[in-house]
This record gives C-alpha cells, sequence and structure tokens, in this order.
C-alpha cells in the first residue's frame, strides 16, 4: 500500500508442556522458548513497528523467588532486536556464572542447568507472551506498550494480557467498572479490558478462599484457589459486554494461560498443539516458521471460544460467549498477514488475476502498447496474480483468433508473438517511513521517499497500468507518485486497487477512523455537492445525531453513498488525486467487491467497503465519525 496504515497488533504465545530440563537435552539449549519466541515475533513484525513487549512466568517457585518477568521497548529502529538483545545479555551474565560453577562440581552439574536458570534468571519459565504493537491513538509511551501487568501478592490474582483488539464500547466498560466500585486509572480498552478480566479474577479467588476459610490452613487455600479456580467462568462473566474485534491473551501467575477470540472470528488467532508446546499467534505462519510444523497441523481458535492452559499443561478450547456470523477481517488478508502463508498468497493472486476484465477495458485491450507495474512491494502478488489473468486472456484470444476466426485488433503473426510489458517503475527508500502524523511533515517526506525508472517507456504511447493494495487517502499517488509517472510522459496511467474503495472507518483493530481522510468520501461529498444534493448531508446529520448513544443505530452513511454508482465515486476520486498540472489520462480502477468475496471466501468481513458492521458498535462509530465531520472536531477516534 503507497499509503501506510496502521494500528494492526501481533500476539504470540508459547507454554512449554515438558520439565524445562527436557528442552536441554532434546534441543541442546535452555534458550529453547526464547528463540522460538524470537522467530514468531519477527515473522509478525510487518505488525508492531512502535513498540514490543514480552512476558514470562515461572511456575511452582519458591515463595521470595520472582517469577514474572517482563521487558518492553518503543521508540526504536529495531525494537524487537533491542527486547532480545536486553534478554540475552541477561542470559550471557548467568550463562558465565552457571559455566564457573560447573567447574567446580563438575560436569554432572549439567543435568541441573535448566532448574538453576529457573532459580537464577529471569525470562527462564515455562510461559512466554510476545507482542507486537501499532501505537496510533494516545500515547505511545512504555506505559501504553503490551503485555500489561496487573500486580498482586497472591499467584492466582497476578495478570498479564496483551492483544490484538480495539473495543468499541470503552465509555460503556469504563461505566462498568465504576459500578463494580473500581477506580480505574485510565480510560482506554486495553485498561478497562484487563480491569474487568481482573475484577471478576478476583472475585473466584476470593470464593474460593471463603469456601475453605477457617477449615484448612492458608497456605492450602492458596493451592486450592489454583486448582479449582474456574476460568471458564471468569471469562465469560468478563467478555458479556465486550464489542469490538479481539484476539486476547493473558496469563496468570500460577501458571494458567487464555486466549480469547471474539464472536465473529474478526481478529485472527492460530493455535498449535503437541506433547511438547502450546503456541498461538495472529499468523500462521509464524508458527509455521518456527516450529517447522505442518500447516494443516496448525488451527485457528474458533469464534467465541476461549483456549484454556491450566497450570499443568493440560488444554482446552471452551465456548464463553454465543458465536455470531463470521467476519473475519478481510483486510488481514489483502495487507497484513505475510504473504507466504500459501493460503494467504493465493489469495493475493486471485485479487489482481481477477481485475482484468476491468483492467483491459481501462486501457482498450491494447497489450503492445501497455506496461504493467506495481507499488508498493506488498503489491507484488497480486500483481503476480494480474500478469497470470493477462497470460490466460492472451491464451484464450489465441485460441479464438487462430483456431476460431475471430476479427481483432492485431493479426494473428502479432497475437502470436504478444506478450504483456513488465517494468519496475516506482521504487520506494526502505529507510523513509511515510506516516507521520503531521500532515506537512509527511507531505514533505512522501516527496522524497520514491524514485522512478526511466527510459522504459515510449512516450506519448504508453499507457501504465500500476497496482496497488488499496487507495484509502490518496494521498501519495497525488503527491508525489502520479507527478513522477507523469514525467516518464506517458499517453495514460490507470492506477489499480486490488481491495474495493474504502469508505467506511474501521473501529476493531486498523487505524482507519477519519472518515474525511478517504478519498471516497472525499469523492462522495463533492459529488453530493455537484448535484445540489446537500439536503441529505443535512438530513444523515440530523439522524446521526438524534440516536448518537442508541445501540440501534443504523448506519445512515450508507444512505448517502448509495446516490452513486462505484463508477461515479472512482471518477470522482480519478479527479481529486489528479495533480495540477498532469498531462497524461489517468483513470482510477478498483475491485469490485463480489471478486473480493471470491478472492477471501473464507474472511468476509468487509465493512470497511459496504458499511455492514459486525457488532452494533459499529454503527455508532460510523456516524459519531460523520458527526466529527460535520461538527468539525478533529479527534483522532470515533470510538
Amino acid at each position: 500500500m503507497s499509503e501506510q496504515i496502521k494500528h494492526e497488533c501481533g500476539i504470540a504465545m508459547i507454554r512449554l508442556r515438558k520439565p524445562l530440563q527436557y528442552y536441554v537435552e532434546k534441543y541442546g539449549t535452555h534458550r529453547y522458548a526464547l528463540e522460538k519466541l524470537y522467530v514468531m515475533m519477527q515473522k509478525q513484525s510487518n505488525r508492531g513497528q512502535d513498540g514490543v513487549g514480552v512476558a514470562n512466568i515461572k511456575i511452582g517457585v519458591a515463595p521470595g523467588t520472582r517469577y514474572i518477568s517482563r521487558y518492553r521497548v518503543v521508540e526504536s529502529p529495531k525494537p524487537i532486536e533491542d527486547l532480545f538483545g536486553k534478554i540475552d545479555k541477561k542470559f550471557k551474565k548467568a550463562e558465565e556464572r552457571f559455566e564457573e560453577i560447573k567447574k567446580e562440581k563438575g560436569e554432572d552439574f549439567e543435568v541441573k542447568k535448566a532448574n538453576w536458570f529457573k532459580e537464577n534468571t529471569g525470562f527462564s519459565g515455562e510461559l512466554w507472551l510476545g507482542h507486537l504493537r501499532y501505537g496510533t491513538h494516545g500515547k505511545n509511551g512504555i506505559e501504553s506498550c503490551h503485555p500489561f501487568l496487573r500486580k498482586n501478592n497472591w499467584r492466582s490474582r497476578n495478570l498479564v494480557m496483551a492483544g490484538n483488539f480495539n473495543m468499541t464500547n470503552v465509555d460503556e466498560l469504563f461505566d462498568l467498572l465504576l459500578r463494580l466500585g473500581q477506580h480505574p486509572k485510565e480510560k482506554t480498552d486495553t485498561v478497562t479490558v484487563m480491569e474487568k478480566i481482573g475484577h471478576f479474577l478476583d472475585d473466584d479467588n476470593q470464593r474460593i478462599f471463603n469456601n475453605y476459610n477457617g477449615k484448612i490452613d492458608n497456605r492450602k487455600i492458596t493451592e486450592r484457589i489454583e486448582e479449582e479456580l474456574n476460568l471458564q467462568d471468569v471469562l465469560k462473566r468478563s467478555f458479556k459486554d465486550f464489542d469490538g474485534g479481539y484476539a486476547m491473551v493473558g496469563l496468570i501467575g500460577h501458571g494458567t494461560a487464555f486466549v480469547v477470540r471474539d464472536p465473529n472470528g474478526i481478529r485472527p488467532a492460530y493455535q498449535y498443539i503437541d506433547d511438547e508446546v502450546v503456541v498461538v499467534a495472529s499468523e500462521r505462519q509464524a508458527i509455521k516458521s518456527a516450529f517447522h510444523v505442518n500447516y494443516e497441523d496448525i488451527h485457528q481458535i474458533a469464534p467465541g471460544n476461549a483456549l484454556i492452559v491450566h497450570k499443568n499443561g493440560a488444554y482446552e478450547e471452551v465456548p464463553i460467549m454465543e458465536r455470531s456470523e463470521l467476519k473475519a477481517c478481510s483486510f488481514e488478508r489483502i495487507y497484513f498477514s505475510q504473504g507466504t502463508d500459501p493460503d494467504i498468497y493465493q489469495e493475493r493472486k486471485n485479487l489482481g488475476r481477477l481485475l482484468i476484465p476491468q483492467i483491459l477495458k481501462a486501457i482498450n485491450s491494447d497489450l503492445k502498447n501497455t506496461v504493467f507495474s506495481y507499488i508498493p512491494q506488498t503489491a507484488e502478488i497480486s500483481f503476480l496474480g494480474m500478469m497470470q489473468g493477462l497470460d490466460e486472456y492472451l491464451l484464450k484470444l489465441r485460441e479464438e483468433v487462430i483456431i476460431d476466426g475471430k476479427t481483432h485488433m492485431y493479426d494473428r503473426e502479432e497475437i502470436l508473438s504478444l506478450q504483456p510489458r513488465v517494468e519496475k517503475l516506482v521504487i520506494k527508500g526502505e529507510k523513509l517511513r511515510t506516516f507521520i502524523a503531521n500532515d506537512k511533515s509527511r507531505n514533505d517526506m512522501v516527496k522524497n521517499s520514491y524514485d522512478t525508472t526511466h527510459g522504459v517507456i515510449k512516450k506519448k504511447t504508453d499507457t501504465l497500468v500500476v497496482i496497488d493494495d488499496s487507495i484509502v487517502r490518496g494521498t501519495t499517488l497525488e503527491k508525489r507518485i502520479l507527478i513522477m509517472l507523469d514525467k516518464l510522459e506517458p499517453k495514460k496511467i490507470v492506477i489499480v486497487s486490488s481491495a474495493p474503495q474504502i469508505r467506511y472507518p474501521d473501529c476493531y483493530g486498523i487505524d482507519m477512523s477519519k472518515v474525511k481522510e478517504f478519498v471516497a468520501f472525499r469523492a462522495m461529498e463533492a459529488l453530493l455537492k455537484e448535484r445540489f444534493l446537500e439536503d441529505q448531508w443535512d438530513e444523515t446529520y440530523r439522524k446521526a445525531k438524534a440516536n448518537i448513544g442508541s445501540k440501534d443505530q443504523a448506519n445512515y452513511l450508507k444512505e448517502l453513498y448509495d446516490q452513486f454508482t462505484n463508477d461515479e465515486i472512482s471518477q470522482k476520486i480519478t479527479q481529486i488525486i489528479r495533480p495540477e498540472g498532469m498531462k497524461a489520462e489517468l483513470e482510477v480502477v478498483y475491485q469490485p467487491l463480489d471478486n473480493l468475496h471470491k478472492a477471501c471466501p473464507h474472511n468476509p468481513g468487509d465493512w470497511y467497503f459496504t458499511g455492514n458492521y459486525p457488532t452494533p458498535g459499529g454503527n455508532q462509530v460510523v456516524n459519531k465519525a460523520f458527526i466529527n465531520v460535520i461538527e468539525g472536531n478533529d479527534e483522532d477516534r470515533s470510538y
């Protein structure tokens, strides 16, 4: 995507199911889990470049021993390397000390290596949690970086949490905490979620304590609590009022862990389990790369379910919410996930291949005088699919002209030799980041972040077809890319989006919350003014304002878009992003919605394109976003 979209976090969890010495003897290292977690987080680093965090819990250590370790890093060019470098430095010191002791006690001391590290070094326990954060709203400091920790002197009341989520009803959740008697320190979705779960965790701890109080020794009660804690019930009570998209991971101090996925399956959560490990990640490819297992052995946690891993290493996947209609995020497949996953790779190729009819129409089927390219690097797979689709078109065309004798703009000899022309026309500098928050700074940076390939275009003759993942704001196209491409002096430039028009805010995990920045919204607004339909604009505002706070709202913004066809909005977008002074013809082509669902059949979530939100909170968000536009409220979030 030529314009970077943010706020899509990643999770990685590992639970070792064997004694720690087992991994030393089988894999030759006490760093087994640490190394696996590092690979998993690196493979998901497209998700969290503003901050990373790791937490570790030691199970069954003696009182007085620190059993929870946590490091977090923010504002670093290489946060993953910095974080694991800190852990590595800690390990190296411990390894030097261990070797000194082994010289004194002999080689037989090696059999105690894992336990020695567990007793003497942080980050050497059985339970691991890693998080990658894309912080875009609010503070990006260390205190906003996952995992979060809720401390208590009782092991079973300690809670470590991280997730890939957004809640649409933070105000409601905050008020619920107040009614429970709490005094939250912040009004954020992360804090409210953790404190709500923490409340019911405390409640179940207290229930078990009261059952045994005065009957057995208090130290025995601690053991009973850890054995009898009803985590499924705790999670059912905690998640009852949540509205949003989420995959959340929690670690409880005594060694139990849970992973919860929202009832619509909006955010992904994959798990792999064998007799050595329980592993969870946001991406299937991360597990595949770290543990070298077969794809068919990696499964998604079912929507509305919780995967619970008990203190003894046993596990179960249990329902905690009624499952709703599957609305797995399609943008997850189009943009965020690693394209090396075979399913995602094929889906992205299909997105490009399915666009062939629209592309041929835009170039008048003139392949001889058309050059195909892509921007940015993440669009390469869709580009390959587009080229595959062109090959299929040419094969069919040759059959029609040569075998069936149909007439065509090219004769037989030309069709036999005709091949699509491919060039890499736009190259982005890897070290320049164009998602600076300040608009002026961002525009200045954009001008210096791309270079163009010269000498491959027939001036005034060739059409350039450039495929992109998606066109959200149109800013980078208008401010830089189209200006650069126009200097090549083509006859026409066709910008192709592998995704449909993004019209509505996302409130479940991706930073697309300001509707006024969407080029599709700007196009719709311009069309209303051109056709003297501003009264509908005002009527939509009145409806949204009258129903603010209601849980039964419709998406009123859809009524405005419904006045126009997709082609009309695309044509207006073409006019909006056309730079002043551009000489070449310009056309913007978007993926039809039907094609999106053909390419990504298992991820039907499409609310950013259609406005069909999977939860009531989505409609509240889009209407508030529209109200913000009318009232000139420039706040970052409408949720």
